[in-house]
């Protein structure tokens, strides 16, 4: 797994998605509305973790014909990759939360 993945706030939002429910198997669709993401920034960010090896990728067992619909792909992060996304994210909110420096700049002017 390449831990070195650089987290921008869209994986961000992907991982917290993930993180959230972390047994549980995620489809497009799903990861989009819980992300606030687009498919065409969705997809590729998928694909980037998958092939890092922070998520299984599985296909839907279905007959698409019976189903009335496409088999969907189901995502989950990997058991190694899974407290390495909660430590980044973690790390993540720490760096942008408001420090000391900025809560006296605003005692200042108020």
């Amino acid at each position: 797994m390449n831990t070195e993945l650089r987290l921008t706030v869209p994986v961000a939002r992907v991982l917290a998605a993930l993180v959230a429910d972390p047994a549980g198997d995620h489809y497009g669709m799903e990861l989009m509305q819980s992300s606030g993401l687009p498919s065409g920034t969705l997809y590729p960010i998928l694909a980037r973790l998958t092939g890092a090896g922070w998520l299984d990728k599985r296909w839907e067992d279905i007959d698409p014909s019976t189903a009335g619909r496409p088999a969907r792909a189901y995502y989950r992060l990997t058991p190694v990759a899974l407290p390495v996304a909660r430590q980044r994210l973690a790390e993540l909110h720490e760096q942008t939360r408001p420090g000391p420096a900025h809560a006296a700049g605003k005692e200042a002017t108020a």
